[in-house]
C-alpha cells in the first residue's frame, strides 16, 4: 500500500494535480529487453499453434527455440538495470508477465502441440500454468522481506519459472529422436478411462517444485 501511495505521489504535480502518466516515456533498456522476452513467448505459443494446424515440424521447431532467447533477454533485462541502475515503476509487473507467457504458457503450449493432449495431461499441464502464476505472484509479495540490506534477494523459495526452459530442452531431444505425437517417448496409458503420457508428468515435477519451500540460492 505504501508503494502505491509513493507511486501515486511521485505522479503529482507541485500544485497537487495529477499527472498523466506516459507508459512510453516511462520506458527504460531494460523493460525493453523484458517486453523482448515476452514476445519471444508470444512467438512460441503461436507457433506451437501453427504446429497443430499445418502439422509441420518446422512450426514447433522454431517454438522450442524461441525459448532460450526469451531466457537470454529475461536474464539480460536484470543485468542492465543493475549496470545502468535506472529501473521503471513499471519493471517489476512486466518482467512478472512476460514470464507467465514465456516460461509458464509457452512451454506448455510446446507439451500439448508434441503430442501431450491426453485428459490428464491437459490437467497436468494446466497445473503447471498454475503453479508458474502461484510462483511468480509468491516472490513478487514476499521479495521485500526475503531482500538484504542492498535491496537485493539472496535467494528463491522453489525453483524459478525460467528452470522450465530445461522441460522444453528435452522435448525438443525428444522430438529430434522421433519420440514425439503418436511416437511419444513412454507411451501412453489409461487411469479410470483417462488418457495419460508419461512425460506429461515432467511438467507436474516442475510445476510442484516451483511452489515448493526449498530454497534455491539467487546467482
Amino acid at each position: 500500500m505504501a508503494v502505491k501511495e509513493q507511486q501515486t505521489q511521485k505522479r503529482k504535480s507541485p500544485e497537487g494535480k495529477r499527472e498523466r502518466f506516459t507508459m512510453i516515456r516511462s520506458f527504460v533498456l531494460a523493460d525493453v529487453l523484458t517486453l523482448l522476452n515476452g514476445a519471444c513467448g508470444s512467438g512460441s505459443v503461436l507457433s506451437a499453434m501453427q504446429h497443430l494446424i499445418t502439422q509441420e515440424d518446422r512450426w514447433l521447431t522454431l517454438s522450442m527455440a524461441l525459448l532460450p532467447l526469451a531466457l537470454v533477454f529475461d536474464f539480460l533485462d536484470g543485468r542492465v538495470a543493475r549496470w545502468r541502475q535506472k529501473s521503471s515503476s513499471l519493471g517489476a509487473d512486466l518482467d512478472s508477465l512476460a514470464d507467465v507467457i514465456s516460461f509458464g504458457m509457452a512451454p506448455a503450449a510446446i507439451g500439448f502441440a508434441a503430442g501431450l493432449r491426453g485428459e490428464i495431461d491437459v490437467l497436468l499441464l494446466l497445473f503447471f500454468v498454475g503453479c508458474g502464476i502461484s510462483r511468480l505472484a509468491r516472490f513478487n509479495a514476499t521479495a521485500v522481506a526475503m531482500s538484504d540490506q542492498s535491496g537485493k534477494v539472496s535467494h528463491f523459495e522453489g525453483t524459478p519459472i525460467p528452470t522450465s526452459v530445461g522441460i522444453v530442452v528435452v522435448v525438443w531431444i525428444l522430438h529430434g529422436l522421433g519420440l514425439t505425437g503418436e511416437s511419444m517417448w513412454l507411451g501412453s496409458a489409461s487411469v479410470f478411462g483417462l488418457a495419460i503420457h508419461p512425460l506429461s508428468l515432467i511438467y507436474a515435477a516442475s510445476g510442484a517444485a516451483m511452489v515448493s519451500t526449498v530454497r534455491i540460492p539467487k546467482i
